[in-house]
């Protein structure tokens, strides 16, 4: 009885716990459907306490069923949700198994090896250890218009190995231990071990964001006939169990459980929120356009008037009475006679001018045998720039170097800086159409180029204003 009263109380404990959980969690953020399980939370936590039972639908050697029956089991669960519908959970549990038969019933025959030794009316089972790995299938949610369901039935089924300690008795006498090598007169042999088959049926209820209360009933086949030390029965034993446990998601708490979360009501919530917005702003717009029908009605006939015939409505004819076949305006006056207007550019070059132009070709350096441009001659450059930008000049860029070299690198070379000077000042804004780049190779020498001095004052690029 005390077992009893332990597992009441634990399972009491495990729902207070549940619920004052539901503050301290975060609520569900929006849903993404389709995006799969990387936004989700799909490791979860268990503890379950329940009863175990000597019978089970499927049968066993017991027919009777009391609260004298009744054992205590408890265990941990480890989880991983494979998708929405199914998931995988590892079970450890341990506990006992105890059953009765009366006297107007059958006895137990204890056998071994095909030795009858003796008969016994009940039995206990010590679970030390069973551990198994299910696949969880989960049925459904109750309500899908919530993005979190509130309930989720399910089944499950797997397999595992358990470790026990099976006794028996006859009336008040004591207990002795058997297993499958037989009846033993050890104070506690070593322990059976066994595979079995738990196959469930439950529900989860979700009681906060991420904790949600399993209530389940598991039916435990047993291959081994001497679980409930009957030996001669000629089936393998089962028993089952009730299970009240919490199961705690782990994870960021700012993401959804994957296991609960109801990915098709985001969809319907966001349908639904496009269809109210979208039925406010047709509201609005009938709204704004009965209004323009009403402003629009009074001036519908004054603007189809046009007394003179011009084209242009009464209400808005500057003009009125124009004569038949003048050309009017918008505003119903009519057009003036274009007059061809020739404008004369006077381009005058003053000395100001061609100083800022000396200055850019002498502050004018080049990378060695290349058409780059040094930073350090780009101060002058923008002063020519702004010069063309301001006054509208021409300008011709004629480049030239010395003899150093074939002459077609030196004409490829020359016309390349020419180029790169033309380049510079159109990206400050210059107008390309007015700048011409010309390159002349080494044919237009202005010093001799039998010196280290000459050869530089021919590498050149001369900037001629217009």
């Amino acid at each position: 009885m005390k077992i009893k009263k332990y597992v009441l109380l634990g399972m009491g404990a495990l729902v207070a716990v549940a619920s004052q959980a539901q503050n301290s969690d975060y609520s569900i953020p929006r849903v993404t459907p389709f995006s799969g399980v990387s936004d989700y939370r799909t490791w979860s936590l268990g503890a379950f306490g329940g009863v175990s039972l000597p019978v089970t639908p499927f049968g066993n050697d017991f027919k009777r069923l009391g609260m004298d029956q009744l054992s205590a089991i408890y265990g941990l669960s480890l989880k991983k949700q494979i998708y929405h519908g199914f998931g995988l959970q590892l079970d450890v549990m341990r506990g006992q198994v105890k059953g009765h038969n009366k006297s107007d019933q059958y006895a137990w025959i204890l056998q071994d090896m095909g030795d009858v030794v003796r008969t016994a009316d009940n039995f206990k089972t010590d679970i030390d250890l069973a551990t198994s790995l299910s696949g969880v299938f989960t049925l459904g949610t109750i309500n899908w218009l919530n993005k979190q369901a509130t309930v989720l039935p399910y089944i499950s089924a797997g397999g595992g190995y358990m470790r026990f300690h099976t006794k028996v008795g006859a009336g008040d006498d004591a207990y002795t231990y058997v297993s499958n090598k037989g009846v033993t007169t050890q104070t506690k042999p070593d322990a059976s071990t066994a595979f079995y088959i738990p196959v469930g049926v439950g529900a989860k209820f979700n009681v906060a964001t991420g904790i949600n209360l399993d209530v389940s009933y598991h039916a435990n086949f047993v291959n081994s006939k001497y679980f409930d030390g009957v030996g001669a029965s000629g089936h393998n034993d089962r028993f089952s169990g009730v299970r009240i446990g919490i199961e705690f998601a782990l994870g960021n708490r700012n993401k959804p459980q994957l296991a609960v979360v109801n990915a098709p009501a985001q969809l319907a919530m966001d349908l639904y929120e496009r269809n109210q917005d979208l039925k406010r702003q047709l509201d609005q717009a009938n709204e704004d356009n009965k209004q323009a029908v009403e402003g629009l009605r009074g001036q519908l006939e004054n603007a189809k008037k046009d007394s003179d015939g011009d084209g242009v409505a009464d209400i808005f004819d500057k003009c009125p009475n124009t004569e038949n076949g003048v050309r009017v305006d918008g505003a119903g006056c009519p057009l003036p006679q274009p007059k061809q207007i020739i404008k004369q550019e006077k381009v005058v070059v003053t000395q100001q001018d061609r100083k800022i132009v000396d200055e850019a070709i002498k502050d004018l350096e080049f990378d060695l045998g290349k058409a780059t441009i040094r930073p350090s001659s780009f101060p002058s450059l923008d002063r020519v720039s702004e010069l063309l930008i301001n006054k509208n000049f021409s300008l011709k860029l004629a480049g030239h170097t010395d003899n150093t070299g074939s002459n077609a690198l030196n004409m490829r070379l020359s016309k390349e800086r020419a180029e790169a000077v033309k380049a510079y000042l159109v990206s400050k804004g210059a107008n390309a159409s007015r700048i011409e780049a010309v390159g002349y190779g080494s044919s237009q020498p202005i010093a001799t180029n039998d010196t280290a001095e000459g050869r530089q004052q021919n590498r050149r690029v001369e900037f001629t204003l217009y």
